[in-house]
């Protein structure tokens, strides 16, 4: 089979949405380039190897790079894909250069390019992230380790607004407690929540192959006794009471169900929301103490913000 690969000149700002309308699209594997990336500092403590060639970055902005099957299809894709894109100057993106280019690559081109961007990350006191084709042993007792294959969903667990997810899970969540995880992707959250002691995860997402994906990823991890995976648009028609709600998606869709959340919480239970720019914050902040949380935290990390709301007693 031949693939395209579809190169977006983007900026940071709209690295998540612009990766969500690939992913819709029928991408099948989403790299990131940053040219922040040639000179992070890293720490490397699980022997992690970053071969990055400058060449393949942009002297600003990012390259969004995405694979998609030559077809028939393939022009219409494309030009719904620039459609969606323009799209988010509704929601006041900033899309920089915002070009668009199409070239063709061979099958094993496809299979590995970004592959190579994934390794094993610790992302939080306890918890470590690693794909399924990394070996890797613990340094310490208590590590907690996720193995996860991001597939064709959404989410390899290291970009910051899941980390920030992850980091407030960790300092929010008790044992025994019930967590909704709204928009679950790849399940990483929901597989955080299950080891992180949680008695019953219920993970929700409007995309059939995610749903398929965050199952296969439960099992993965062992803990798919802990977690049921549903296909659902947000919190419709959920009546679940929970502990703890956890969504990493966007502002404008978080601000949708933020009254859901209320209902759907217990008297005292927290509401942890991530995948907010920086722009974005008041607009969320302002719904949560609208619809009656009080707000607990606010964190951040490069250009995301993670906020963390408690329903009132």
């Amino acid at each position: 089979m031949k693939w395209s690969e579809v190169c977006i000149h983007t900026t940071n700002e709209a690295i998540e949405p612009i990766s969500n309308i690939l992913h819709e699209a029928g991408a099948s594997g989403v790299v990131i380039e940053d040219p922040n990336d040639l000179v992070k500092e890293r720490e490397t403590p699980f022997g992690e190897v970053y071969e990055l060639d400058p060449a393949d970055y942009p002297e600003e902005g990012v390259y969004i790079k995405a694979y998609l099957a030559v077809n028939s299809f393939l022009g219409e894709t494309v030009d719904e894909i620039k459609q969606a894109i323009n799209n988010l100057l509704i929601y006041d993106f900033d899309l920089g250069a915002n070009h668009i280019t199409i070239s063709e690559v061979n099958e094993q081109e496809w299979a590995t390019a970004w592959k190579k961007y994934y390794k094993p990350v610790k992302i939080s006191e306890k918890i470590t992230i690693i794909p399924t084709w990394e070996e890797y042993s613990p340094v310490s007792s208590d590590e907690i380790i996720i193995e996860l294959d991001p597939g064709m969903a959404f989410g390899t667990g290291t970009h910051p607004t899941t980390v920030l997810s992850i980091q407030a899970l960790e300092r929010i969540l008790k044992p025994n407690d019930v967590v909704i995880d709204v928009g679950s992707g790849t399940g990483v959250l929901s597989i955080a929540s299950a080891l992180l002691g949680a008695e019953k995860v219920h993970a929700f997402d409007l995309d059939d192959l995610a749903v398929k994906i965050s199952v296969i990823n439960s099992k993965l991890n062992k803990v798919e006794d802990k977690i049921t995976s549903a296909q659902n648009n947000l919190l419709d028609g959920v009546t679940i009471k929970a502990d703890v709600i956890v969504s990493n998606i966007l502002a404008e869709i978080i601000v949708r169900f933020v009254k859901d959340a209320y209902l759907c919480l217990k008297p005292g239970g927290v509401f942890i929301t991530s995948g907010i720019i920086n722009t974005k914050k008041q607009l969320v902040k302002e719904t949560l103490i609208a619809e009656g949380f009080d707000i607990i935290e606010v964190n951040k990390m490069e250009d995301w913000i993670s906020i963390t709301a408690k329903k009132n007693d």
